[in-house]
């Protein structure tokens, strides 16, 4: 019983210095987009300070909303990735906030910030689809209530 106790630390042990290796240069990566872009941004602004009309200045509008959700969604990214590397450290990567089970190699590897195993995951993903059509059914106009 020992000896697959060790062997299973190791095992766990391999696969996290692989997967913080992979979270460490995936955020390497995205600090490197996120800075990029933020700097491009900025040189875009001062260009775009030309008289535009309305079209142009509808479309540069739209043009610099997708940029900022998508600096946004790294920024989250990046959040998720520093999260994943703090739990490394404290010794609880891989385990499911919820059930408190592993959560399987194969998803960390697709997913390295997991922080539910799949069950909980399709579970809460479930759960809150469940909420957005509770929540439309109520702020609709045509649901009448019939009472006896």
């Amino acid at each position: 019983m020992a000896t697959k106790t060790k062997t299973k630390a190791a095992t766990n042990g391999r696969r996290d210095r692989e997967l913080k290796k992979m979270l460490e240069d995936r955020r390497r990566e995205l600090l490197f987009e996120v800075q990029g872009r933020i700097r491009d941004a900025r040189t875009d602004t001062t260009k775009e300070r030309q008289v535009l009309d309305q079209g142009e200045s509808s479309e540069v509008d739209i043009q610099g909303d997708i940029e900022f959700a998508l600096i946004q969604m790294k920024a989250e990214t990046l959040n998720k990735i520093d999260e994943a590397l703090r739990r490394l450290n404290e010794d609880t990567y891989g385990v499911c906030f919820e059930c408190g089970d592993e959560i399987a190699e194969r998803r960390l590897r697709a997913l390295p910030f997991a922080v539910r195993c799949k069950d909980c995951e399709e579970a809460r993903e479930t759960a809150e689809q469940r909420d957005r059509i509770m929540a439309r059914r109520a702020s609709s106009p045509f649901v009448v209530e019939v009472s006896s």
